[in-house]
């Protein structure tokens, strides 16, 4: 990978670019990619969204590419459509984009309008797969592990936390390197590899441990009510742990997601459901 980004690509002498050629490095790729992870969301606006970051992130690229001033400046303006996608998943078309712009550099054909529709036609897929993946998948499962960890008194749950930003950052950058190398032939590969599946459902599987064993360790649901029997006090606690030890933390998280499932995500009725039902049942002395 590294010899193919780094070696030299002769063009055509009648060419725009600098002296006949193009010199896209590795590091020049990279340095790409850093400008966007850091700037991806910065310049969202309602009629734009992204395009400024988007523009942003390979001006240098096209800076090295285009050396007359109206070729540049066309480049530049090619890329200030909307663009809106998932910041790490969508870098993939930026990788494109960059090895779509080197070959049209070099004189080969490109319409601008092929570039266009690149970005346009694939924005949105990626940017599915990537709020499943990021947001859906790898968020809640290294932030639930670290609060875990931090609730049991470990300083691990704080360099845990920080996974969220070291991963997505690898994920991405991997991602732009393909889109590069690939092409226009990137997608697809990644799909057909049937990597995208195998990590959604890897990680869904642990995300279910992980659920498991966060629910067990920090849901706690005490009953205080005692029966008598044969002439003593016993907690109704005491016995269901004997048939089923953590049987009404269970309960809870699994009536929570029938309620998910069933009524939809509204966050804010499920925390009034669970201060009423612990309110309530304190004043009885349930709990």
């Amino acid at each position: 990978m590294e010899q193919v980004l780094e070696k030299e690509q002769v063009v055509n002498k009648d060419d725009n670019s600098a002296k006949g050629k193009t010199v896209l490095t590795k590091k020049d790729v990279l340095k790409a990619y850093n400008r966007w992870y850091w700037a991806c969301e910065v310049s969202n606006s309602y009629e734009r969204m992204q395009t400024l970051a988007f523009c942003y992130s390979i001006s240098g690229i096209l800076a090295k590419l285009y050396k007359k001033r109206e070729d540049l400046v066309a480049a530049l303006q090619r890329h200030l459509n909307f663009f809106n996608s998932q910041g790490i998943w969508g870098s993939t078309i930026h990788g494109i984009v960059i090895a779509m712009e080197e070959a049209k550099a070099r004189g080969e054909d490109v319409p601008d309008d092929t570039i266009t529709g690149i970005k346009t036609g694939l924005m949105g897929p990626l940017a599915g797969i990537g709020d499943t993946m990021d947001w859906g998948t790898w968020k809640p499962l290294i932030f639930s592990l670290a609060a875990s960890l931090s609730a049991n008194g470990s300083m691990t749950g704080v360099f845990v936390a920080f996974l969220f930003a070291l991963i997505p950052y690898l994920e991405g950058r991997y991602l732009w390197l393909t889109g590069y190398n690939m092409g226009r032939g990137a997608v697809k590969t990644i799909l057909q590899s049937g990597l995208v599946n195998e990590l959604i459902t890897g990680s869904s599987i642990l995300g279910l441990f992980m659920v498991g064993a966060l629910t067990a360790n920090t849901v706690k649901l005490p009953l205080a009510v005692k029966v008598s029997m044969s002439g003593e006090w016993v907690p109704i606690q005491g016995i269901l742990d004997s048939i089923l030890p953590g049987m009404l933390p269970l309960a809870a998280v699994l009536g929570l997601y029938w309620y998910l499932r069933k009524v939809g995500q509204k966050f804010g009725n499920i925390v009034f459901i669970i201060l009423g039902v612990c309110l309530l049942g304190s004043l009885i002395g349930l709990f």
